[in-house]
This record gives C-alpha cells, sequence and structure tokens, in this order.
C-alpha cells in the first residue's frame, strides 16, 4: 500500500540548458503565462549579458505573447527565442533535464506535502547546478 492524499500538486517550472558549458537554469512559479515567462528570460539574460543567447523553445502560447514580443524587440539584438516544431520535445534538450529529475527525484515517491516536493525538486535542480556532469550523457545528441 502507497499512501496518498488523492491530490495531485503540479509545479510550474521553467528550465534552460547551456550546452556549451553545461549550465542549468531554472524558474520556480506559481502560472505558466507570459509575465513569468518574461521574468524568466530576464533573469536568463542577465546571467548572459551582453552576450547573445539563442533559446530553443516549445510552442507555448504564452511563448508568443504580445509581452514577449515587446521583450525581444527591446532585447533582440542579444536575444533570440527558436521554436522548435509543433510536438516535438524530443528536439528540445531540457526535456532530457526533466526526464533525469523524474527519475532521480520524484518517480515513485510519496511527498506529503506540497512543500515537500517543492524542497524536494530544488534539491535536484541545485545538484544539477554543482554537478552538471551528471546529466552531460543526457545532452550528448544535441552537441
Amino acid at each position: 500500500m502507497i499512501p496518498t492524499t488523492g491530490q495531485r500538486h503540479t509545479q510550474k517550472i521553467f528550465g534552460a540548458i547551456d550546452l556549451y558549458d553545461t549550465r542549468f537554469f531554472y524558474h520556480q512559479d506559481s502560472v505558466f503565462n507570459a509575465q513569468t515567462y518574461v521574468h524568466f528570460l530576464e533573469r536568463l539574460a542577465a546571467s548572459y549579458e551582453p552576450r547573445t543567447v539563442y533559446l530553443v523553445h516549445d510552442n507555448a502560447a504564452y511563448h508568443k505573447a504580445p509581452e514577449v514580443r515587446q521583450w525581444l524587440h527591446e532585447r533582440g539584438h542579444h536575444f533570440h527565442l527558436c521554436p522548435l516544431p509543433p510536438y516535438s520535445p524530443e528536439f528540445n534538450a531540457v526535456e532530457r533535464i526533466w526526464h533525469h529529475v523524474r527519475l532521480k527525484a520524484t518517480h515513485n515517491r510519496y511527498f506529503g506535502t506540497e512543500q515537500e516536493l517543492k524542497e524536494t525538486l530544488h534539491s535536484t535542480f541545485r545538484s544539477i547546478q554543482r554537478s552538471p556532469e551528471q546529466i552531460t550523457g543526457y545532452l550528448q545528441p544535441f552537441l
């Protein structure tokens, strides 16, 4: 018997992986929308200025929102979003990171509280940031 609360607590996490330096970035928020995505882009851009960034992303509606387009217009010479073809997660390197996190942190585990889940995810993400060699094998197809 596995205990359960009967509730599903999903987490909204933006993520990006630098394929060349194996740097992992993430931002946890309450919702996925244009405002929270722009906030993630701001944090990501601050880590790379003045270098040029090409961010591959899926086709979520908020990626094409007016707020995101405005943000890109203001920073377009340093920051470029590259949309993937529809329904092609196999081309998105960060999907491999999510797979790793599920295997190492959340698969077949019971979390009594949402806070316990958040802490486990944060701990796993920090581990990836401190020891990126644990994910380099996942990234080989993209290099």
